[in-house]
């Protein structure tokens, strides 16, 4: 069975990144090299509320970051996600904006994805971090999605690899 990839606004955000600084530079190459192979390994979604937030942007490639992110199927958002986004704002796992990462982690938590994936290393992919959501999620009886960065998934699975 393949793991399941919610990905989140930051991931189609750099695809198209066109900044030349080399960080963004590598997060746009790690990113758009993960991506071109994604999909032989993983089953990708995302939702409807990175489609609007994308679609709010005003950068050059949005459209295109858009059109990307809407070819993937969409976790639904249940009525449950709003109490969940409040818990996380509660415990203060996620900073107080119900639409920003909150919803991404509670979408990604519910839906029991395995990875949640992002460029956002402030609040998701953080390490330091980890524990305190692993905590919340377990009192709130939710599954605790793996929060990486393409840089993490590049090599795709591993269940074909040989035992050595």
């Amino acid at each position: 069975m393949r793991a399941k990839v919610y990905i989140e606004t930051t991931i189609p955000s750099f695809y198209y990144e066109t900044r030349s600084e080399p960080d963004m530079v590598a997060r746009r190459q790690w990113t758009r090299q993960w991506w071109d192979s994604a999909g032989d390994d993983y089953d990708l979604v995302t939702s409807i509320a990175v489609l609007e937030e994308l679609a709010q942007g005003d950068y050059p490639s949005r459209d295109m970051a858009v059109k990307m992110m809407s070819r993937l199927p969409l976790v639904e958002i249940e009525p449950e996600i709003g109490e969940i986004v409040q818990a996380y704002i509660r415990h203060k796992v996620m900073p107080d904006d119900p639409v920003g990462d909150a919803l991404h982690l509670a979408l990604a938590s519910y839906h029991k994805c395995d990875f949640l994936l992002t460029w956002n290393c402030n609040h998701l992919a953080n390490a330091n971090k980890f524990g305190h959501i692993r905590r919340v999620n377990t009192l709130l009886g939710l599954y605790v999605p793996a929060l990486v960065t393409p840089l993490e998934l590049l090599g795709g699975s591993n269940e074909n690899e040989a035992e050595g």
